[in-house]
């Protein structure tokens, strides 16, 4: 049997097995066993055959085999023999398809040339005429061709002039297909661009527009991905494509602006602001006048903010057309006779600025003004004036306000045109024409912000912004006026901001953020001494009025300059404050400003690190722990606060520093006693004042920034026994969670402190001779962080302390200690983080749950019930901080364990349940249809106010998760107790609680419509 026999018989069934086939002809063929003369003249009983299909499958095992062959096989001989041959088989409508696919596989080889791709083009043009009469995907083989010879052949297409456009028209006319207009488009973009349209631009134009608007809608579960918006860019793309369209075009665009439909009318000004981006300013200043006429109507009565900014759009597009060239304004420049209308309508606009199309006119004026420096100046010389007069005139606040909005706009707009201080782009040459309004602009707006009534916050909202575009206008003010303005927004937040005017001294805070961007000096010679002139040396009088300065020194040191500015009078306040015996919030205020600033910098390539080192970190450090030597007397930094804030600060400044940097500090850091021979334990002696040992607060954040690739100076072992001892024994929890977090963060970061296993920890705490019913709470507190240091890092010792952990559950004494404890192992924590250097793998969650989920069930089902609410407290801590998609697979093992929690009267248990439960409903529905019943009567418990245990959260949780039903399972399902949770919801609707009556009200609406029929 031959291939061609071979090949005909199994290209029904097996397309893989028939390709196979091809690719060994093909190999055949390549290595010269083969002609491929001889393989069609095999075929030809078969290509003579009476029957279509037998044609078309002849026909496509050519088109296989030249699919597979190598591009450089065929001799150019060869190539125009196929090519004639397939073109030839085009005209037989049964195998276009296979024709025209192993046309697209003889285009790709080498020898291809432009004589075969006008060949093509014409067998295309006369023998597929017709195309809409064939399927989809035929249609669909033919223009991958089209578009295929014209990416590689173009030249050779230019040379049939007309033929090709008039071939083109004819061949994609009619075409719907939303994957096949994409290529009709594209392909007839080109033709557009590329071939000489004069004579057809009618023509073209027709066959273009004829699918404007576009209207399409991927039908439901479209597996192309091709979206209207895909459409409507390529057809924006021809029509804008050439200026011969222009004529045809704009009068037609104009028509539909008269749609109804906000789609449409979006569509013809986007497609109008194609249009004037891309023909010529001759061509756009024809029509402009008739293009303003138009699209004034929609800017000035726009019911949408959407399109009144896409008409913005298109105005500004035939201003910067016809600013083309141009150096200045001429008064017969096509620019110039465009502007005068619109500007004089806008001034007539303008006259009333409190009514409804003044502001439109404003932002007109505003979008022309930043077409270009020349349309700049013409529409600033038009405008400026008359609004001056306008304000100097108005009689009322809301009149001035709408002028100064307007203003404001113009203001916006030269920003755009000129640039601002910081600007690198070149300075335009013409002159800025606002230069001769300066002093009246300064003193309108000065006034305005600082002489007006403190009562009228957005008219001085309104000032302060234009003041502030003033201020960053390139070579506008002067720095001693700009120092002027940074005055009045100090006054701002220094003065007004305590009478409860938040809106205004944020802008203002904002304000002075902007100008520290470009003139850094003026906020630090003058912003700076009058917020710290503001600052009390003390706060024994009770007084906290430095919370908000220090708030907004926080939000403008973050420029570098500033902040090294900041930070040296900050910590010169600190130790006046620290002298006058202040309260511990007041420093405590301080370094949280200090920290703010530095958490918002990239500090590792910050050059002033090691000078933030010496001031901040041990600068601090010896300031809080001299006192403890003897030397002077404790301050408010000992004060457990205080000293949380400073270890922060310290982390940032200390993970920042390089390994080389942090070698060299490791033993100075911690040296808080004398000589770094002292274990730094010594704080936590139990003659140790109460001073002494809160500084392991600080030691735990020094010890997180510290790199695994520093060794630390102590005994592993001996360290972390002590460590875990006192751990277990300390009783004040703060100094207690310092120590266990340094316990996790050795354990994680460094191996060589690795513990053996849970038994022989358990020994050092309880000693060799006590029983596990000797363990403290503390001891087991200090297990689970030692499993949390293991199980971040996935150490396989981890497990031996899970199991450990998990068989304290059943334990009377510690079993609902150990559950709550539970939560401790995959909450997150800011020390042991990534950004600390902390060891954590990515899966470490999913491994515990998958670990844990089978023990405690089997645990649950065989535990008494006394003890049974321990696992189920256990399984919450745990699911509430595990990936839903870790929890999907267990649903038949966790659902009941979960409706069983929601008998639970812990609010914590109840709230983390229902939010697996909801999230359960959303990806997994099937899973709790066959529990429905339970889960609906359990959640409307959960949701009524009268069942104990159930808070605000939990009440609208689990109102939340009633909602989410409907929808996600059938409704056959649910409409059996659509009744009663109808009914029980009306407990809900009068919750005390706004937002949990809220989610009733959804909750009742969507069970009232789940049986009602959709509206599509």
């Amino acid at each position: 049997m031959s291939d061609a026999q071979r090949f005909l018989l199994t290209i029904d069934g097996d397309q893989q097995e028939a390709a196979k086939v091809a690719e060994g002809s093909a190999k055949r063929i390549e290595n010269k066993d083969l002609k491929l003369v001889e393989l069609v003249q095999s075929l030809r009983e078969f290509l003579t055959d009476d029957d279509a299909t037998v044609r078309a499958k002849a026909i496509a095992y050519i088109t296989a085999v030249l699919t597979a062959l190598s591009p450089t096989t065929l001799t150019r001989q060869q190539i125009v023999v196929i090519r004639q041959f397939l073109c030839d088989r085009v005209e037989d409508e049964s195998g276009l398809k296979e024709a025209t696919q192993g046309l697209v596989a003889l285009q790709r080889m080498s020898r291809f040339s432009g004589e075969d791709a006008v060949a093509i083009a014409t067998t295309l043009f006369t023998g597929a005429h017709d195309l809409q009469r064939h399927p989809q995907g035929t249609r669909f083989v033919v223009l991958k061709l089209l578009d295929a010879i014209m990416s590689d052949q173009r030249d050779a297409l230019k040379g049939m002039r007309g033929d090709f456009v008039v071939g083109v028209t004819d061949l994609v006319i009619g075409e719907k297909d939303p994957r096949n207009l994409m290529i009709v488009f594209s392909v007839l973009r080109v033709v557009i661009v590329e071939w000489d349209i004069v004579k057809y631009t009618e023509t073209l134009f027709d066959a273009v527009f004829c699918y404007f608007p576009i209207t399409f809608k991927p039908p439901p579960g479209d597996t192309y991905g091709i979206t209207a918006q895909d459409l409507k860019a390529r057809l924006r793309d021809c029509i804008a494509a050439s200026h011969h369209f222009a004529g045809h075009a704009f009068p037609a665009l104009i028509d539909k602006l008269d749609s109804t439909s906000p789609s449409v009318k979006k569509d013809v000004l986007q497609t109008i602001a194609a249009c004037a981006s891309n023909y010529g300013p001759t061509t756009i200043s024809v029509h402009s006048t008739q293009l303003w006429d138009s699209l004034k109507f929609e800017v000035f009565n726009a019911q949408d903010e959407d399109l009144a900014t896409e008409t913005l759009i298109g105005i500004r597009a035939i201003a910067v057309k016809l600013s083309f060239g141009l150096t200045s304004a001429a008064p017969q420049s096509p620019l110039a006779r465009f502007l005068r209308p619109i500007t004089t309508e806008c001034n007539e606009r303008l006259r009333e600025p409190q009514q409804k199309q003044a502001r439109p006119a404003g932002q007109v004026l505003g979008s022309l003004a930043t077409a270009s420096p020349v349309a700049f100046a013409s529409t600033i010389k038009a405008v400026m004036a008359p609004l001056l007069t306008l304000y100097q005139d108005a009689d009322g606040i809301g009149k001035q306000r709408a002028l100064l909005e307007v203003l404001g706009q113009l203001f916006e707009s030269a920003l755009t045109v000129y640039g601002l201080w910081c600007s690198m782009e070149g300075y335009p040459i013409e002159n800025n024409p606002l230069d001769a309004f300066r002093d009246k602009l300064f003193e309108i707006f000065c006034q305005a912000l600082m002489g007006t009534a403190k009562e009228e916050t957005s008219f001085r909202i309104v000032a302060l912004r234009g003041l502030l575009r003033l201020t960053k206008l390139r070579r506008f003010l002067a720095d001693n006026e700009i120092g002027m303005v940074v005055q009045y927004f100090d006054e701002i937040i220094l003065e007004e901001g305590l009478d409860g005017r938040v809106d205004l001294r944020e802008e203002a805070v904002q304000a002075l953020l902007g100008i520290s961007k470009i003139k850094s000096s003026l906020i630090m010679d003058i912003t700076i001494p009058a917020f710290m002139a503001k600052l009390p040396d003390s706060d024994i009088d009770g007084a906290i009025n430095y919370v908000s300065t220090l708030e907004g020194l926080a939000k403008l040191g973050v420029e570098r300059e500033i902040f090294e500015v900041l930070m040296r009078r900050l910590l010169n306040k600190l130790d006046v404050v620290l002298q006058n015996n202040s309260s511990p919030a007041y420093p405590k205020a301080i370094l949280s400003t200090l920290h703010y600033v530095l958490s918002l910098r990239l500090l590792e390539d910050d050059p002033n690190l090691q000078v933030y080192y010496e001031r901040l970190v041990s600068g601090l450090i010896r300031k809080a722990t001299h006192p403890l030597q003897g030397i002077g007397n404790t301050t408010a930094l000992n004060d457990e606060g205080v000293l949380e804030v400073m270890g922060r600060l310290a982390n940032l400044i200390v993970r920042s520093l390089d390994a080389g940097r942090q070698e060299s500090m490791v033993s100075e850091i911690f040296n808080l006693y004398g000589s770094p021979q002292e274990d730094p334990l010594n704080s936590l002696a139990a003659d140790a004042s109460l001073e002494q040992k809160r500084t392991v607060i600080l030691s735990s954040y020094l010890l997180a920034g510290i790199r695994r690739e520093i060794s630390l100076p102590w005994s592993e072992s001996p360290f972390l026994e002590n460590l875990m001892y006192i751990a277990s024994h300390e009783n004040a929890a703060s100094l207690r969670l310092a120590i266990l977090r340094m316990i996790s963060l050795l354990v994680n970061k460094w191996p060589v402190y690795d513990q053996s296993g849970p038994a022989d920890v358990l020994k050092k705490l309880t000693g060799p001779e006590n029983s596990p019913e000797d363990l403290t709470n503390g001891g087991l507190r200090v297990l689970f962080w030692l499993n949390k240091a293991l199980l971040l890092r996935t150490s396989p010792t981890s497990t031996d302390y899970t199991s450990f952990l998990l068989d304290y559950l059943k334990d009377s004494k510690h079993g609902r200690q150990t559950a709550r404890a539970f939560a401790i192992l995959l909450a997150d924590d800011e020390l042991l983080s990534k950004s600390n250097y902390a060891v954590i793998r990515l899966l470490h969650k999913q491994r515990l749950f998958t670990y844990c989920l089978p023990k405690i069930a089997d645990g649950f089902q065989a535990a008494s019930a006394a003890v049974k609410p321990n696992y189920l407290v256990a399984l919450s801590n745990i699911l509430r901080h595990v990936p839903s998609v870790a929890i999907t697979p267990s649903l038949d093992t966790l659902l009941p364990l979960l409706l069983q929690s929601l008998d639970l009267d812990d609010p914590d248990v109840k709230a983390a349940t229902i939010d697996t439960l909801s999230v359960t409903v959303s990806e997994s529905p099937q899973a709790i249809a066959s529990h429905v019943s339970s889960v609906i009567a359990r959640l409307l418990r959960a949701a009524n106010i009268s069942t104990g245990g159930n808070p605000p959260r939990v009440r609208q949780s689990a109102l939340h998760c009633l909602r989410l039903l409907p929808g996600a399972i059938k409704n056959e399902t649910l409409l059996p107790f659509k009744q009663q949770v109808i009914r029980s919801l009306i407990i809900a609707l009068d919750d005390p609680k706004r937002h949990v009556r809220k989610e009733a009200v959804d909750c009742r609406a969507r069970w009232l419509r789940m049986d009602e029929p959709d509206e599509d």
